[in-house]
C-alpha cells in the first residue's frame, strides 16, 4: 500500500529518552502466543545483560508453563530482527542496546503451549 506524506515531521517526539527513568527496552519471546507482544520497560544502561535475563525475564514470562524449561545456553537472540549474540557479563549499553531497542529470543524445542506456534 502506498503512503502519501503530508509534510515533514516537525515536532519533538513525546517518547524521547529524557521522559523516562531509564531507556526503554522492548523484549519479546518468539513463538509464544500466550504473550504475543513484546514487553516494554525502562532499564538502566549499566545493568548487565545477564541480570536482565535472570532478574527481569522471570517477572515478565515466568507465569508461562514453558519458561522454567528454557535452556539459556541454547537461546537464539535477535536485535532489531537480526541474529545477535549478547554478552551476559556486559552492560546493556555495551551490548549496543539503547532507548527503544527491540530484542527477541527464540527457545529451540519450546514453541508455545503444546507446540501451538507450529
Amino acid at each position: 500500500m502506498a503512503v502519501k506524506s503530508v509534510g515533514t515531521y516537525a515536532f519533538a517526539p513525546k517518547d524521547s529518552v529524557d521522559k523516562f527513568p531509564a531507556p526503554l527496552l522492548y523484549i519479546g519471546w518468539e513463538d509464544h502466543m500466550m504473550l504475543c507482544a513484546p514487553f516494554c520497560a525502562p532499564f538502566p544502561p549499566v545493568m548487565k545483560f545477564g541480570d536482565l535475563v535472570k532478574g527481569a525475564l522471570p517477572g515478565f514470562y515466568g507465569a508461562h508453563p514453558e519458561f522454567a524449561r528454557i535452556d539459556w545456553d541454547k537461546v537464539e537472540w535477535f536485535r532489531s530482527g537480526q541474529p545477535w549474540k549478547p554478552d551476559m557479563d556486559k552492560s546493556l549499553a555495551d551490548n549496543g542496546l539503547e532507548h527503544k531497542s527491540v530484542i527477541r529470543f527464540r527457545t529451540p524445542g519450546l514453541t508455545g503451549l503444546s507446540g501451538s506456534a507450529h
